[in-house]
């Protein structure tokens, strides 16, 4: 794993809290064919929690967090401009290969979305591509996988059926396990129960409660009730804009900007 980095004593804006760094967000911005989503963003990412990113629609937090795996480079005109560090090292440096940035820092999106094979090869994907062909290793890791995604009691006998067979909320924990298979150092979820009913939403939430013992989360939400219940430090972003983070129960209780107050309050959104 990459090495551990410390965090910085003088940027207000960009402290959550005092747990070490993870992840060091630097003059971020994101352009579309020149047009600009998100600007001049900086955060610091604590380690072993989950952040939050909350705003209206359209505010820049999926931009902004998928420039955190370079999934962005997969859009053609896109441009990014500053720096995000992972354990030390910037994501964006020359000569660093985007494959690589996303087994380490792995993505969960809105839908779930498994692939037309078996339970097994759902899971065992990522380590395949990865180069892992020995079959104990394969089945120890998927097992591990799945355990920790809370699906291994429920599909343990049928692990060479379809994963399209599985309902709604077992698909996306089942997503979850094909990104945790590769043991990645941070996990980023793009509204990850936002197409599920009440019951498989509380799943995925007591799941990601569990996880930010092993990982860290970076969770995009609508549902500020999801935020207050799941993360430990929120980052409210409006008009491509980081406009404040810190410890969730401040920003949802003391925010120290006004924008922060009218969203949290329901005035705008």
């Amino acid at each position: 794993m990459l090495a551990s980095h410390s965090p910085p004593v003088s940027d207000p804006t960009a402290s959550a809290d005092a747990s070490p760094v993870k992840m060091r967000v630097r003059n971020l911005c994101v352009s579309y064919s020149g047009k600009v989503a998100v600007k001049d963003v900086n955060i610091d990412i604590p380690k072993n929690g989950v952040t939050a990113l909350i705003g209206p629609s359209g505010c820049g937090k999926s931009t902004f967090l998928r420039s955190l795996n370079r999934m962005n480079d997969t859009v053609e005109g896109v441009s990014v401009t500053g720096e995000v560090v992972l354990d030390g090292k910037d994501i964006y440096a020359p000569g660093i290969d985007p494959v690589l940035v996303r087994r380490h820092v792995g993505m969960v999106f809105q839908r779930s979305n498994p692939f037309p094979k078996s339970i097994f090869d759902n899971v065992a994907y990522g380590l395949r591509i990865g180069g892992v062909t020995d079959r104990p290793t394969l089945v120890e890791n998927v097992e591990r996988a799945l355990r920790q995604a809370a699906l291994w009691d429920e599909v343990k006998d049928r692990l060479h059926e379809s994963g399209l067979g599985l309902s709604g909320g077992q698909q996306q924990r089942l997503c979850i396990a094909r990104a945790l298979a590769v043991e990645p150092a941070v996990i980023l979820m793009d509204e990850p129960a936002s197409a599920l009913d009440p019951i498989a939403t509380a799943k995925v939430e007591d799941l990601v409660s569990e996880l930010r013992e092993l990982f860290t989360i970076i969770i995009v939400t609508h549902n500020m009730q999801q935020a207050a219940r799941v993360s430990q430090n929120t980052a409210f972003f409006y008009m491509g804009r980081l406009v404040e983070v810190g410890e969730t129960s401040t920003i949802f209780t003391r925010p120290t900007q006004r924008e922060t107050e009218d969203y949290i309050t329901g005035r705008f959104g």
